[in-house]
């Protein structure tokens, strides 16, 4: 059994291997174009975070005037974080199933085995996942864009 296992993951020629290597490189650029989003997203959600957490250290009682637009303002950035977690929850989704495509690809081609169609399934449902972490994070900075909207009177404009 141990002969068995042995021969199928053998590789056959060095060019083989290295033609192999060659189309899991695609992939792997496509994983640190994911970790660059996800950083962004990552620091976007702390920033976000952060300015939670300051409306929170002057939170004012429900009877000052300013409690309403802090209540709002709170509630905006709930959805907000909600938003970019999950976008980060798919695009980290995404790097997964990029990272078993690269698996499955150096499995099939060392065992001889056709997995075409399996590998090209794998690679529409990481690209699903990316778009759709991509489309959340799209909706949350139109959020912030439309929150933060400077009153007319403090740009003194002329009518």
């Amino acid at each position: 059994m141990g002969g068995l296992i042995a021969d199928a993951f053998r590789v056959s020629s060095l060019p083989n291997l290295a033609h192999t290597i060659q189309l899991a490189l695609a992939p792997v650029f496509l994983l640190t174009g994911i970790a660059g989003l996800l950083n962004m997203m990552v620091g976007r959600l702390a920033r976000i975070v952060d300015r939670a957490r300051k409306i929170e250290e002057n939170f004012t009682p429900s009877d000052h005037p300013s409690h309403g637009r802090q209540v709002a303002e709170l509630r905006l950035i709930d959805r907000r974080i909600t938003l970019v977690n999950n976008a980060v929850f798919l695009c980290t989704a995404s790097a997964m199933v990029v990272c078993v495509l690269v698996a499955v690809l150096f499995i099939a081609r060392l065992a001889g085995l056709g997995f075409a169609r399996t590998m090209a399934v794998i690679f529409v449902i990481a690209m699903l996942l990316l778009i759709a972490g991509l489309a959340l994070f799209l909706v949350e900075i139109r959020i912030a864009v439309a929150a933060i909207r400077v009153r007319d009177e403090l740009l003194e404009r002329r009518r």
